[in-house]
């Protein structure tokens, strides 16, 4: 097995790597998302139009789902597969971007995906609006030689045009919706409609010929909507649609504690992640409750929750009446990074440092932005390298480095001073009002700006492995270097009892 970022800075994909052979699967011409091109950002309105006037996910959902059930689908969206005793299956979280830190993945997700039996994508499908078009470049051609179908549950870009692709794609080539009731004129709801995004008239003339990329039958998937219920084995894997902002209605809400009843151990699948960046984040359903209470109730017997949308890795193992229930973020599926060391030192649920996993690493995330802003703004002192960025998060949060620095490395002025600048995570007893703006910058602008055409990438997905008592979830890197991409390093693994 070949080294991790924990072991050493190559595993990392620092230094003079080889370029992996990811390149050959790319299609001719990659269009190159810009997060800050104004076009972009207006053609993504939505989200805010929906954090002003009220978000219409809910409503636009429920007629997906009552579409979708006069076309037979059961209305408890279970549906099942026929599955060995021992199995295994992948998840991987945001990919869609369509650039080479998509591609960089694919490698390692088909050298690690053989043999498994089906995968999911959590969150994010497509970037930038989730437009039909756009589907084969950045899903049929990236996974075309994966041989197992692919389920999905959307996230809030695949939300922007009121998840029509979507709907095509994983569920059954589903037709599109019709006109939704008028507004009352000039009501809140008739502003919302009057600058609401939607798709192209034009959109989908190519969504048949980027079928025949993965048209073999045992490639082909269908799912009864946005959200499902899959009985696989001796699991429940539940996917939920978080829509635009991030919550539940109350229908999915129903359905979700409905589902989740009875004793065979389960894993959510969620677009928003219940545990995320130090924070606990439960999810609300409107009408009341949350998403997280569903979870911890001992008689649903949840044992995981894995949840796209921040485009990294981490893991909080919360104790909860007992028992640990794994908190995932795996969204690291090929969309630009999320900072990690903008996290501070984790405690939160119970969980501290010690048990809290991440990748990249926190000293890799930094050494990363940095070399990225000093090319950028042409300051070269503003560049960490690893060792240097490791050893200063080691001091900032108090904590044993997740790899050692370089014996001669020493934590300077300008290294703090530039961890300082780059909003680098501190101890909760010391945390700045400076530091957290700097956070949500991060989140908001920085991490969508770093966008980046040359290793190492920072990308994970996961295997899950399931045996009748024990399920084993780990965490795989991808980094577009070649050895990287030859046998990709686990980054995190944990065993998890379902008896």
């Amino acid at each position: 097995m070949s080294d991790s970022s924990r072991d050493t800075a190559q595993g990392a994909g620092w230094g003079s790597a080889e370029p992996g052979a990811y390149k050959q699967l790319m299609p001719a011409r990659v269009e190159k998302v810009s997060w800050l091109d104004p076009r972009l950002l207006w053609a993504a309105r939505n989200g805010v139009l929906a954090s002003w006037f009220g978000d219409p996910t809910g409503r636009t959902r429920g007629r997906w789902v009552s579409r979708r059930q006069a076309a037979g689908v059961p209305a408890d969206k279970v549906f099942r597969r026929e599955v060995p005793d021992r199995f295994s299956f992948m998840v991987i979280g945001d990919p869609g971007e369509g650039g080479d830190s998509q591609y960089a993945a694919v490698p390692g997700f088909l050298k690690i995906g053989q043999g498994t039996e089906f995968a999911v994508i959590t969150s994010d499908v497509i970037y930038p609006v989730g437009s039909a078009d756009d589907y084969e470049d950045k899903f049929f051609r990236p996974y075309q030689d994966y041989p197992a179908p692919i389920y999905a549950i959307p996230g809030n870009h695949d939300w922007y045009e009121d998840l029509g692709a979507f709907m095509r794609v994983f569920c059954a080539d589903t037709p599109p919706l019709g006109p939704a009731p008028r507004p009352r004129p000039l009501s809140r709801a008739w502003w919302q409609a009057l600058l609401w995004h939607r798709p192209h008239p034009a959109d989908g003339q190519r969504l048949d010929a980027a079928r025949k990329l993965r048209s073999a039958p045992e490639q082909r998937a269908e799912q009864p909507g946005p959200y499902w219920a899959l009985d696989a084995g001796p699991v429940r894997i539940i996917g939920i649609d978080t829509g635009l902002l991030g919550t539940l209605d109350a229908e999915q809400g129903a359905w979700l504690r409905e589902v989740s009843q009875g004793p065979r151990p389960k894993i959510l699948l969620t677009g928003s992640p219940l545990y995320v960046d130090g924070e606990h984040h439960p999810c609300p359903i409107d009408g009341g409750g949350t998403v997280d209470d569903i979870v911890r109730e001992p008689e649903h017997h949840y044992v995981a929750a894995i949840g796209g949308d921040i485009h990294n890795y981490q893991r909080y193992p919360v104790q909860v009446d007992g028992r640990t229930i794994q908190y995932v973020v795996s969204g690291g599926g090929g969309a630009f990074m999320h900072a990690t060391h903008t996290i501070p030192r984790v405690s939160v649920g119970g969980v501290t440092e010690r048990d809290f996993r991440c990748y990249p690493l926190r000293g890799d995330s930094l050494a990363f932005y940095s070399r990225l802003y000093a090319r950028r703004l042409g300051l070269r002192r503003l560049g960490l390298s690893e060792s240097e960025a490791t050893a200063v998060i080691a001091e900032r949060l108090g904590i044993e480095p997740g790899r050692a620095p370089g014996p001669d490395t020493r934590v300077t002025r300008r290294t703090r001073l530039v961890a300082s600048l780059l909003g680098a995570g501190g101890r909760p007893d010391r945390t700045s009002r400076f530091r957290l703006p700097v956070r949500k910058m991060y989140t908001q602008l920085f991490s969508p700006s770093s966008v980046t055409y040359t290793p190492p990438f920072f990308k994970s997905f996961l295997r899950l492995d399931v045996d009748g008592r024990e399920l084993r979830v780990r965490c795989f890197a991808a980094t577009g270097n070649r050895p990287q991409e030859l046998d990709p390093p686990v980054e995190d693994e944990v065993v998890i009892p379902l008896e």
